[in-house]
């Protein structure tokens, strides 16, 4: 199962990777007062990387609630 979960990890990491390279073009991004302009790659690499931190720090809580 472990190395299923990998596995999935490696393709979700890949396909992340793809979509950003391939959107190269600059972006405006509102940050509560103040507006960004930056690559829509680098714009999808801090979200999804957001997404990953959030749910490694997440998930052993989550896992040690269920019930056995």
């Amino acid at each position: 199962m472990r190395d299923f979960k990998v596995i999935v990890a490696g393709v979700l990491a890949v396909l992340v990777a793809i979509i950003a390279f391939q959107n190269t073009e600059q972006v405006q991004t509102h940050l509560l007062f103040t507006s960004v302009t930056m690559p829509m790659a680098i714009l999808l690499f801090v979200t999804a990387a957001c997404g990953f931190v959030a749910g490694a720090v997440l998930y052993p809580r989550i896992g040690r609630s269920r019930p056995n």
